[in-house]
C-alpha cells in the first residue's frame, strides 16, 4: 500500500495521480474548462445587454418628454374645476352628561 493507514492522500500522492492520468482526460478537462469560461463570459455579456438596452430605452423616453416639453410649451397643469355643492345649514346642541348613578 502506498498511502498512510488511514486512506488520505497527501498533496504529493495527488499531484502523482494526476500525472498519471492520460492525454485524453487532460484535453477533455482543458476544453471543458475552456468552454465553461466562454459559456460564463457570454451569459454577463447577455446580462449587461439586456441592462444597457433597458438603460437606453428608459433615457430614451425620458428625452422624449424632455423634448417635447422644451418645444411643447403646454401651459402647466390645473385641479379640475369644482362642482357646486350644496351645503346643509345645521343646528346641534351640547348635552352635558350627568351622573345618575353608579356604572352599570
Amino acid at each position: 500500500m502506498n498511502g498512510p493507514a488511514n486512506g488520505r492522500m497527501n498533496g504529493k500522492q495527488f499531484l502523482e495521480l494526476l500525472a498519471r492520468l492520460p492525454a485524453r482526460v487532460w484535453l477533455q478537462a482543458i476544453l471543458g474548462l475552456i468552454g465553461f469560461v466562454v459559456l460564463a463570459v457570454l451569459g454577463f455579456a447577455v446580462i449587461a445587454g439586456v441592462a444597457a438596452v433597458v438603460l437606453i430605452a428608459i433615457l430614451g423616453f425620458k428625452a422624449k418628454s424632455w423634448i417635447a416639453g422644451l418645444f411643447g410649451r403646454t401651459p402647466p397643469a390645473e385641479p379640475p374645476p369644482r362642482e357646486m355643492r350644496q351645503v346643509t345649514d345645521v343646528q346641534y346642541e351640547i348635552v352635558e352628561k350627568k351622573k345618575d348613578g353608579p356604572p352599570r
